[in-house]
């Protein structure tokens, strides 16, 4: 859906909000505008269209709702617009941290939601975007009426309305990630940031522990422009914890 909001806004200056995923500033160059990656919420402010991931990957960064609706002021007083990419949003109770809500206020908003992290529907490969009436309506008119298969707006549907299973997952998750921060301790690793998807480690021993989980066939993430950290997915089970666990120890 980036590359069709990007397009929307006249070439010119782009800037993200790193280190996040690459493929955001992949996507505003192939829509012909000049990226250049910030560290700080004010660097963005300058920009004719800035992106940002709302919880962040990888180390769980966070910016409340309201924060956010002052970066689009400043941004909409330049003509600039704002895109929150939000995949992480549903691991949390939303109030006061989505900026969905806003979006009528904001005209040059934009909140990016997809069905690949908390729901576990990446395969279904469908997401939406969150916008102010005029904005909606162009991108519809761009993607044409058969952008999504029918069963993939189904099953999107059933997700979105069950909050008891939501409910459920966020409190699952929650524990899940407090058992990890845990084990991660017990072994001198200290948890820097995440969400209860993932958890975001840095420690000087970071090749260490990555080689001795692979070894184990447990895989991490690592980043060549932080080469401190790791980021641990969750473990799915109590077999995977154990796997883990052994690693660790070794």
């Amino acid at each position: 859906m980036l590359p069709r909001v990007a397009a929307m806004v006249k070439p010119g200056r782009a800037a993200v909000w790193t280190p996040t995923y690459a493929e955001h500033a992949r996507a505003l160059v192939r829509a012909g505008h000049e990226v250049i990656e910030v560290s700080n919420i004010d660097a963005l402010a300058d920009a004719d269209i800035a992106v940002l991931v709302n919880p962040n990957n990888p180390d769980g960064r966070l910016l409340s709702a309201e924060e956010l609706c002052a970066l689009a002021r400043k941004l909409e007083r330049r003509e600039g617009m704002l895109v929150v990419d939000e995949a992480f949003m549903d691991v949390r109770e939303a109030d006061g941290w989505s900026v969905a809500g806003a979006v009528e206020t904001h005209a040059n908003l934009v909140v990016l939601r997809s069905f690949g992290k908390f729901y576990g529907l990446a395969g279904l490969r469908l997401g939406f975007a969150v916008a102010s009436t005029r904005i909606v309506e162009r991108l519809r008119s761009e993607l044409g009426p058969w952008a999504v298969s029918g069963p993939a707006v189904a099953v999107g549907c059933v997700a979105l309305g069950d909050d008891r299973w939501a409910s459920a997952t966020r409190a699952r998750l929650a524990a899940a990630a407090d058992r990890l921060d845990h084990l991660l301790g017990s072994h001198g690793l200290k948890v820097a940031g995440g969400t209860s998807l993932f958890r975001f480690v840095r420690t000087e021993r970071s090749a260490e522990v990555f080689e001795a989980c692979g070894r184990a066939g447990l895989y991490l993430r690592r980043f060549d422009v932080m080469p401190d950290a790791l980021r641990f997915g969750l473990p799915p089970d109590d077999q995977a914890f154990a796997r883990l666990e052994r690693a660790l120890a070794r």
